[in-house]
């Protein structure tokens, strides 16, 4: 941090409107959560681009300042770029009041279609989607996905435990076998939260019995089979 800062005050002033130097410049002094001093140097730019105002909003998202964010993304009238709308989506998500949630769906509505096969943003769509309760536009969304990773299917069967429609995940797990995806250690905690969920006891067993030797050793997947027991 003391060396960062040194750097920034020493910085000669032109280099202030270089929109990578000032980017970094930002992203930095967020993250140390000096908040105010990446604010000034916001400010002092002339010609903002997406890649600095996509700083700036996920340097509020990450000090928990949600409304800020989408204070500022209602401020800009340049161009979206795939990154910017996963940031304000996981927005939308945290805050998820009235206003996140009509500017979370008009932005969702929006959205170029190429960036719907962008597994990050649709992923953080079907987050936010399935934080406001609408799982039926959620896995709209998912079906028209060609290419599903698995943070998709985590992130739609997150939505599924959140929703009390843990049987679902289920389904959704005999899709993934079926397509090979195999599941990681974000999802098998996932699935093991279902079946807590469910009360559904064979079917806990005969999830139980997939899950690979090195990832029930994992402490998260030990502590969650024992809360489902």
């Amino acid at each position: 941090m003391k060396i960062g800062k040194e750097l920034l005050a020493k910085m000669p002033e032109n280099y202030r409107n270089n929109n990578i130097i000032s980017t970094s410049a930002i992203d930095m002094l967020m993250k140390f959560g000096d908040v105010e001093s990446a604010e000034r140097i916001f400010r002092s730019i002339k010609a903002k681009n997406i890649i600095t105002y996509g700083a700036m909003v996920k340097g509020y998202v990450g000090n928990e300042m949600f409304e800020k964010a989408l204070d500022l993304f209602e401020q800009i009238n340049i161009e979206l770029g795939d990154v910017t709308y996963t940031i304000v989506f996981n927005a939308c998500a945290k805050l998820c009041n009235d206003r996140a949630m009509k500017i979370g769906k008009k932005l969702l509505a929006e959205m170029p279609e190429n960036y719907r096969n962008n597994n990050i943003t649709s992923t953080s769509a079907i987050d936010m989607l399935m934080k406001f309760g609408d799982v039926e536009s959620a896995e709209r969304i998912f079906r028209s996905i060609k290419a599903k990773g698995t943070n998709i299917y985590g992130a739609l069967m997150n939505g599924y435990n959140l929703n009390g429609e843990s049987w679902k995940c289920f389904k959704i797990f005999e899709e993934m076998k079926e397509k090979d995806i195999i599941p990681d250690e974000i999802v098998w905690n996932i699935l093991i939260g279902a079946c807590s969920k469910s009360g559904m006891l064979h079917h806990c067993q005969y999830i139980v019995n997939q899950i690979p030797l090195n990832i029930q050793n994992k402490i998260r997947i030990q502590t969650a089979l024992i809360d489902m027991w």
